[in-house]
């Protein structure tokens, strides 16, 4: 299995443990790391690789986030990117309770606008789905990084989509 990691952390697979499939033809991400497998997972498909399943944990499913509240985003962290990065990591935790601290990386300002200007494109999926590529995808119902609500919407036609009842951006 291939891991892609979120936006501000490293090696935090094992956060995951419990949801990830760890074959040798499986490829998964967490929030923005998401987006980075859905697009090795196309590599792969369009190179004629073999892929089983591809697992999308909190995926940043910013598509319905308007353009100014976007660049709001991108200004607040070019200000002052430790305190934004601060803020980020108490949404991103809520509700649970553990430390983050072995896997905090610092990100860059490309990286925040790579997250959040990403299009989820269905077209794209389908052709995984179609390709007999098994979707699943993961939301915590009071994520407060993404909207569940309207991910699970959009997600659920192309994988089976879980939306986890009490459950934030870290899916506990």
């Amino acid at each position: 299995m291939r891991f892609f990691s979120g936006f501000g952390f490293a090696n935090e697979w094992i956060l995951f443990k419990d949801f990830l499939d760890r074959g040798e033809y499986g490829v998964a991400g967490f929030s923005y790391g998401a987006q980075k497998a859905l697009r090795h997972a196309l590599e792969l498909h369009r190179q004629g690789k073999r892929i089983q399943k591809l697992q999308l944990l909190s995926p940043a499913y910013f598509n319905e986030l308007p353009r100014p509240i976007k660049q709001k985003e991108i200004l607040n962290f070019a200000k002052n990117p430790k305190a934004y990065m601060r803020f980020f990591y108490k949404k991103a935790l809520y509700p649970a309770t553990i430390d983050i601290q072995p896997f905090i990386k610092e990100p860059t300002l490309g990286e925040l606008k790579e997250l959040l200007f990403f299009e989820w494109r269905g077209e794209e999926l389908r052709v995984l789905k179609d390709g007999g590529v098994q979707i699943e995808i993961y939301l915590g119902e009071l994520d407060k990084i993404v909207d569940a609500s309207k991910a699970h919407r959009f997600f659920k036609e192309y994988g089976v989509s879980h939306l986890t009842k009490g459950a934030g951006h870290l899916l506990r």
